[in-house]
C-alpha cells in the first residue's frame, strides 16, 4: 500500500479519535454542582441550561467530525480528487486558472457538507438556548459575501501563489512567504473599513458617560482611537463581546450592542482596558510575528513536497500539479498544524492572564472585571469547568473561573500592599 495514503489515513483516524476523546471528556467533566465562585450570581436553573448546551455543542461536534471524516475517506480512497480535477481541466484553461476551478470545486463540496451543520446550530441548537436573532434572509447573505470575498480577495491570492512557484523555481516558498506576509498585514489594515462593515454596521457611540469615561481612560493610558463604535450584533445573536481593530491611529473600540445593554460603564471601562492590555503589552505584533513564522515554515516544508509523485498517487491522481500539491499537503501537515495551535494556545492563555492583570493595575476595577467576566459566562452560558485536555488542546483563553481566582488574588495582593504603606 501507499505510504503517503497510510500516513495520511493515519492523520485522519487520529484527529478524529483526538476530537472524540476530547469531546467526551469535557462532557464528563461537567459538573452538577455550581461553582463556589457564581453562588448567589448564577441561578440553579440557568446553570443546569449551560451544561444542557455544553453538551448538545458537543454533541453535534462529534457528529459533524464523524460525518465528515466518514465522507472524506471514501472520497480519497474512490479518486474523488482526481474527479474533480478532470472536471477542472476538461474546461481548457491554463495552469492557474485551472487551480482556481479545481480550488472552487473543493471548497464548493466542503461547504455543502458544512452547511447542514451551520443550520443546525444556529436555527436549531442557537435558538433553542435563546441566543439565535440571524433570519434566513442573513443567514445567506453572510454566505453569499463571503463566496464574494473569497473571489475577491481569495483567488488573486491562490492564483499569484500558483504564478510564483510557476515563475521562481527554487525561490518560489521566499517569494511567497513574503507575498502572503504583505497579504496579512494588508487585510488587518482593511478589515475594519472595508470588510468588517459589509456584514455589521457601525455607528459612533452616542455621547454620554459611558463614551466619556472610555476616551478619559483612553487618553490617561496614552491609547489612541479614531473612534468608539456600537455593532449591531444583536442582528444575529444575544452574546456579548468587545474588541479593538486596526493600528495606531487608526485604532477602534468596537462595542456589541448585547454587552452595552447589559453591563455598567465600570465593567465596560474594565472589558476594554483587557483589550487595551493586548495592545500595550505588545500582544498582537507578537502572535502576528508568530503567524508569519509559521507561514514560512508550512511554504519551506510545502516545497519538499512539491508535485510528488507517490503523494499524488495516494490521492489516485493521473497529473501532477502546483494547486492540488497545496491541498494534499495540507493533509500531511495536519499533525504540524496541532502542534503550533497547542504552543500559540500556551502563550495565548498566559496573555490572557497578563491583559487581566493589565485591566486590574490600570483601572482599580478589579472586582468590577470579575463581575463582567461572570456576567459574560451566565450571558453566553460558558462551560464553567472545560476537561484539561480541551483547554490544553483547544482553548486560546483560560477557563473562566481560574482567571476570576487569579484577578481576585491580584486584588487582594494589592489591598494589602496599600494597606503596608499606609502604615
Amino acid at each position: 500500500m501507499n505510504l503517503y495514503l497510510v500516513i495520511i489515513l493515519t492523520i485522519l483516524a487520529g484527529k478524529y479519535l483526538l476530537d472524540i476523546i476530547v469531546d467526551r471528556l469535557n462532557i464528563k467533566n461537567l459538573l452538577p454542582e455550581l461553582p463556589d465562585e457564581f453562588k448567589g450570581f448564577y441561578d440553579e436553573e440557568k446553570y443546569a441550561k449551560s451544561q444542557r448546551y455544553a453538551r448538545e455543542n458537543s454533541k453535534s461536534g462529534i457528529l459533524q467530525s464523524t460525518i465528515s471524516t466518514a465522507i472524506i475517506i471514501p472520497f480519497i480512497l474512490l479518486g474523488g480528487f482526481n474527479a474533480i480535477d478532470h472536471v477542472a481541466r476538461s474546461a481548457g484553461y491554463g495552469h492557474i486558472v485551472t487551480g482556481l476551478i479545481f480550488l472552487g470545486l473543493l471548497l464548493f463540496v466542503s461547504g455543502l457538507v458544512d452547511l447542514p451543520f451551520s443550520i443546525y446550530d444556529t436555527f436549531v441548537i442557537e435558538e433553542k438556548y435563546g441566543f439565535n436573532k440571524t433570519t434566513v434572509k442573513t443567514f445567506i447573505l453572510d454566505r453569499v459575501k463571503g463566496i464574494i470575498l473569497a473571489v475577491i480577495i481569495g483567488a488573486p491570492l491562490f492564483a499569484l501563489i500558483l504564478w510564483f512557484f510557476r515563475e521562481t523555481g527554487k525561490l518560489a516558498p521566499l517569494y511567497i512567504w513574503a507575498v502572503v506576509t504583505l497579504f496579512q498585514l494588508f487585510m488587518m489594515l482593511i478589515a475594519p473599513v472595508v470588510i468588517l462593515p459589509l456584514f455589521n454596521k457601525f455607528t459612533p457611540l452616542e455621547e454620554g458617560e459611558l463614551k466619556e469615561a472610555l476616551e478619559t481612560y483612553a487618553g490617561e493610558n496614552d491609547f489612541k482611537i479614531k473612534g468608539i463604535f456600537k455593532m449591531d450584533e444583536s442582528k444575529r445573536s444575544t452574546k456579548p463581546n468587545a474588541f479593538f481593530t486596526g493600528f495606531g491611529k487608526s485604532r477602534r473600540i468596537v462595542l456589541f450592542d448585547t454587552l452595552i445593554e447589559k453591563h455598567s460603564p465600570a465593567e465596560l471601562i474594565a472589558v476594554l482596558a483587557h483589550e487595551m492590555g493586548h495592545y500595550k503589552l505588545k500582544h498582537i505584533p507578537k502572535t502576528l510575528i508568530a503567524a508569519i513564522l509559521e507561514t514560512g515554515l508550512i511554504f519551506f516544508i510545502f516545497s519538499l513536497f512539491l508535485k510528488n509523485n507517490e503523494l499524488f498517487a495516494a490521492f489516485k491522481m493521473e497529473h501532477l500539479s502546483v494547486y492540488a500539491s497545496l491541498v494534499f499537503f495540507g493533509f500531511l501537515y495536519s499533525p504540524i498544524s496541532l502542534v503550533t495551535s497547542v504552543v500559540m494556545n500556551i502563550f495565548s492563555r498566559k496573555r490572557e492572564y497578563e491583559a487581566d492583570r493589565f485591566a486590574v493595575k490600570t483601572t482599580g476595577k478589579g472586582m468590577e472585571l470579575v463581575t463582567a467576566f461572570k456576567k459574560l459566562s451566565i450571558e453566553s452560558l460558558s462551560n464553567l469547568t472545560p476537561h484539561p485536555l480541551k483547554v490544553f488542546f483547544y482553548d486560546s483563553h483560560p477557563p473562566m473561573l481560574e482567571r476570576i481566582r487569579a484577578i481576585k488574588d491580584l486584588v487582594q495582593d494589592n489591598h494589602k500592599d496599600t494597606v503596608a504603606k499606609t502604615r
